[in-house]
């Protein structure tokens, strides 16, 4: 197991990359190329450029987030074919500076939603994002965009980039005449796009499970059950076609067993990577909030959830996801240093533990 952080570049992160390599087991990070647009090429020069400024640092580089996706190709429109190849040849440039995995999500236009980024958990006074569906009420897609930008301590958010929503009020009008299946559909002709090249280079692609777990503003949703990631990795047969389990995104569907999920996909080779944190289901199944990685402080049993890495994926690559804010510190809401650094302890810890435990059994 590789425990990673992730980091969002230069000037773009309230955390440091000195501040990173002193966290005890860190090998290196998740990364991502922030400034790029969905469908743009990542040129060689630009990755290398990255890589070697995180490896001057210390730590490695072996894992890229957020290569976006363009609305076009889940829209199975006409266009996707050429913003496919640019994706074709980003991972050719990120296969050649070191990359070995991917993490994309094929959710249409929004991504992740948290209906606050701040809510204070009034036990201790911390702060951590929060769900409730109640609370979308009446509120526009527009409405919850402008929220969201509103609260973002201003830094950029993942899956909220300014122009990526520029045009959203037509973007979800195209997504009236896209249901699940097609969703699906367009999501095929995509992965059989780009795992040729990625079997050509060695990249795997781990897919992101869709955030909450369920459709939202009635937008199809795809990958957020063990049904929907069984689906998709029957259409390729390659370990080049994986899944970056997220314990949370997977967490806020009650339903959803996610020891038994690492169990099911990591016996298959399925899993590229893990982002783990805990989440606190308040009082129903759709509403929820952010906890700290401890799992008495949330509903996902991080012993469960390590000892499962350990039996089926042990070579993955792990990082503590979403954070509380904590100390007072202001930050990218979910993506402050302490509590993730904290986060990271307690997971190298359980692993320590879970170690010793096997070699005892020896």
């Amino acid at each position: 197991m590789k425990m990673t952080f992730r980091w969002y570049g230069e000037g773009r992160d309230s955390v440091s990359l000195k501040q990173i390599r002193q966290i005890p087991g860190m090998s290196g990070l998740m990364g991502l190329l922030d400034e790029k647009a969905a469908g743009e090429v990542w040129t060689y020069e630009e990755c290398k450029a990255y890589v070697d400024h995180v490896h001057a640092a210390g730590l490695e580089c072996e894992v890229i987030e957020s290569v976006n996706v363009h609305e076009d190709i889940k829209l199975g429109l006409p266009t996707r074919d050429q913003y496919i190849a640019n994706y074709c040849e980003t991972i050719r440039n990120l296969a050649r500076v070191g990359v070995k995995v991917i993490i994309y999500n094929f959710m249409p236009v929004l991504d992740w939603l948290r209906t606050d980024l701040a809510r204070v958990i009034p036990e201790d006074g911390s702060n951590s994002l929060y769900y409730d569906e109640a609370e979308l009420g009446n509120m526009t897609p527009l409405e919850i965009v402008e929220n969201t930008a509103k609260n973002s301590n201003g830094f950029s958010l993942p899956g909220w980039e300014p122009e990526r929503l520029a045009e959203l009020e037509k973007t979800l009008d195209l997504y009236k005449s896209v249901d699940a299946d097609k969703l699906f559909e367009n999501f095929q002709y995509f992965l059989d796009g780009i795992i040729p090249t990625c079997e050509e280079v060695g990249i795997k692609m781990a897919c992101h499970p869709d955030d909450p777990g369920w459709p939202i503003f009635g937008l199809p949703r795809i990958t957020h059950d063990q049904a929907g990631f069984d689906r998709m990795v029957k259409l390729h047969d390659s370990p080049c076609n994986t899944l970056c389990l997220c314990t949370g995104s997977l967490g806020s569907n009650v339903e959803n067993d996610i020891p038994n999920m690492i169990r099911h996909f990591g016996e298959m080779n399925r899993i590229g990577c893990l982002h783990v944190r805990n989440i606190k289901h308040l009082g129903n199944d759709r509403k929820f909030r952010e906890s700290s990685h401890l799992s008495a402080d949330g509903d996902l049993d991080m012993y469960e959830i390590m000892k499962a890495v350990y039996d089926t994926c042990p070579d993955t690559y792990i990082r503590p996801d979403h954070g509380r804010m904590i100390w007072d510190e202001v930050g990218r809401p979910g993506y402050g240093l302490y509590d993730r650094a904290l986060g990271a302890c307690y997971l190298n810890g359980l692993w320590e533990a879970i170690c010793k435990e096997n070699e005892q059994k020896k």
